[in-house]
């Protein structure tokens, strides 16, 4: 099967719901807007996804649109025709996906909304991407599967399931080989959102990542499962980009790659209470891949477990960047079971060839009470830029004992350009 991205259906389905709403000019709408509290919209997905509605709030079911739960027959333009009704509905509203199986292709679901409440859209069903990758132009600026954008106050909950089915897509992916290569797409796509809540749902077999979240702000992510065989390329569990105020927590991902990701402009994250396994881990990056990128600061990875991880918690930058910097991340009471590189930072990733060093600048990293078991012998690994080496990297309280395969070699730490100041327990033995 060769490779094409043609996107047509795609396209159709928009060129049509166009012409059903007459015209897609861009336009500038004032809509009034409740203020936010995210602790009462979490609890209002809490309610729903147990069946408790307000009377007030008005539903629209893609069963009502013409979508058809047999798992076979497309139901893109049913899904997008259910998601504008509920988009310019005047009051409070909430898109319905029943249990059944629904196939859909790429759609986009487009605001902004007219309602005065965040939009809530309940899943039950199992919606499955359409397989066949030529229906997908790809690309980091083009069609992922969901894409969800221009939304102020947005609610996704219930039990329901998002299967990339991803499978036959995965033998396309080059981009271990090649740094320019196309990505594949992802899952959900989340693009100037703002005022999120995603609770409950399950993510499953992505193409690409799992969930994208760019240029969004007042995220938060809870009680989500994402899943993908080990083995399967690219498919971040939760990737993000300038991006502001994310919370993630009390959530489980097992797939083929980072587990959470946040690369550059990723401000104010906090990840509590996750469990990761299989996966590459947390990490921070790859940064200094593109030019002007925007600083990241502010990352709390803290109370999370990772199991057989190929990677723990990670910096990796790429050589020959752009100046840049990533300061004030703290990696805090983690577990780690039988993790292969614990504690990395590695400001060599990617073109290795290159003979110019790293330009982001590190500073401010704190690992404090990191615990459990690793198959390496080399369990703190910091590898900083000879440029900008890095400042302020504090280590506390480590604890990880070797459980790998018996060997001559030493259990250590290395450290290349980098001032780190060491307090308490230290396992494996400190840079010296």
């Amino acid at each position: 099967m060769a490779m094409a991205f043609t996107g047509i259906t795609q396209v159709i389905a928009i060129l049509l719901l166009c012409i059903a709403l007459a015209g897609c000019e861009a336009k500038v709408i004032n809509v009034a807007k409740d203020p936010y509290n995210a602790d009462d919209a979490l609890a209002k997905a809490r309610g729903i996804a147990k069946g408790k509605v307000d009377p007030n709030v008005k539903v629209f079911n893609v069963l009502d649109f013409g979508a058809k739960a047999d798992g076979k027959t497309n139901a893109a333009m049913n899904f997008i025709r259910t998601f504008k009704a509920a988009c310019n509905f005047r009051g409070s509203a909430m898109m319905v996906i029943p249990q059944g199986n629904f196939l859909i292709g790429p759609v986009i679901f487009q605001g902004p909304c007219f309602n005065p409440s965040p939009l809530i859209i309940k899943v039950a069903g199992i919606v499955k991407a359409d397989p066949d990758i030529s229906e997908y132009t790809g690309g980091a600026d083009a069609t992922e599967w969901i894409t969800i954008q221009n939304i102020d106050g947005l609610i996704i909950t219930g039990s329901g399931t998002f299967d990339g089915q991803g499978a036959e897509s995965w033998k396309y992916n080059d981009c271990t080989k090649n740094d320019n290569c196309i990505r594949m797409p992802a899952n959900i796509m989340f693009n100037k959102v703002s005022n999120a809540i995603i609770r409950g749902i399950r993510s499953i077999d992505a193409k690409g990542f799992h969930i994208f979240i760019s240029n969004s702000q007042n995220f938060r992510i809870f009680n989500v499962h994402i899943i993908a065989p080990a083995d399967s390329p690219n498919t971040d569990g939760i990737h993000m980009s300038k991006s502001s105020v994310v919370k993630i927590s009390r959530s489980n991902i097992a797939t083929g790659d980072d587990c959470v990701s946040m690369i550059q402009g990723s401000q104010n994250i906090s990840i509590k209470k996750v469990t990761c396994g299989p996966g590459h881990g947390y990490s921070i990056g790859s940064l200094g891949h593109y030019e002007d990128e925007l600083d990241v600061s502010g990352i709390i990875v803290k109370n999370s477990t990772l199991i057989g991880t190929d990677n723990g918690v990670r910096i990796k930058t790429y050589k020959a960047s752009t100046p840049s910097k990533a300061s004030g991340m703290i990696f805090q009471d983690i577990v780690m079971y039988g993790v292969r590189n614990p504690i990395i930072i590695n400001q060599e990733y990617g073109k290795q060839s290159s003979k110019e060093p790293s330009k982001v600048a590190i500073s401010d990293v704190h690992f404090v009470n990191i615990r459990g078991t690793t198959t390496s012998k080399v369990a703190v690994n910091l590898l900083c830029s000879e440029s900008t080496p890095c400042q302020g990297i504090h280590m506390k309280n480590i604890n990880l004992a070797y459980t790998g395969e018996p060997n001559n070699l030493p259990y250590s730490s290395t450290c290349t350009n980098a001032k780190v100041e060491y307090i308490g327990i230290q396992n494996p033995p400190p840079c010296t």
